[in-house]
């Protein structure tokens, strides 16, 4: 069954909102110069979005659930931050082949599996020729069985499979900070699209 992410937000059962930046897009951008327009899909209260902003970029917020857009915008702007209710999988016209970057963060491992090559494709027709796809990629989250979620687990096998028909890769790295309990469950990678 789907999950209803907009029933989630009004009953304030948001367990993967930790509040605050992904530890390991910090380090990232700690070191690396993240210029034009970056999306971040299934941004929920806008916590990696506004890192983006703080550090010069011009981010997009996209979240399916309009409460998750509500709680980003009611905090205040870092910068040149956008916010737009929508779904990855069917972007608005304006916003296909717009991005110099995609960050992935919590929306890959939430969407069904059976989703994972549309959401690469996805992903894809967001950036432009060129563009970057920067993730951090769950591997484990520790669920009872495996394709119990969301989260729902990958390996870095399946993000070879998934990923190689459309984006090289740049690097990829486990990060040296993560959420506390995610230590060695996350992994990092730097894909160019083709």
């Amino acid at each position: 069954m789907p999950t209803d992410w907009e029933a989630q937000y009004q009953k304030s059962e948001t367990p993967w909102d930790k509040g605050g930046p992904s530890p390991g897009l910090l380090d990232f951008l700690a070191t690396t110069q993240v210029r034009g327009r970056v999306l971040v899909p299934g941004c929920g209260a806008g916590h990696d979005v506004r890192a983006f902003a703080r550090h010069g970029a011009e981010p997009v917020g996209l979240d399916i659930a309009p409460s998750a857009i509500k709680a980003a915008e009611a905090i205040p702007r870092a910068g040149k931050e956008l916010y737009v209710c929508g779904n990855l999988f069917a972007l608005p016209a304006e916003l296909r082949g717009a991005f110099d970057w995609v960050w992935e963060h919590t929306c890959f491992c939430a969407i069904d599996p059976t989703l994972r090559e549309a959401y690469a494709e996805a992903v894809h027709g967001a950036l432009k020729p060129d563009g970057q796809f920067l993730a951090v990629f769950y591997l484990d989250p520790d669920n009872d069985e495996p394709g119990d979620g969301p989260p729902f687990e990958v390996t870095i096998p399946e993000l070879d499979s998934v990923f190689s028909p459309k984006f090289d890769l740049v690097r990829e790295w486990l990060p040296a900070h993560t959420y506390p309990g995610r230590e060695k469950r996350e992994w990092m990678r730097l894909m160019r699209r083709r």
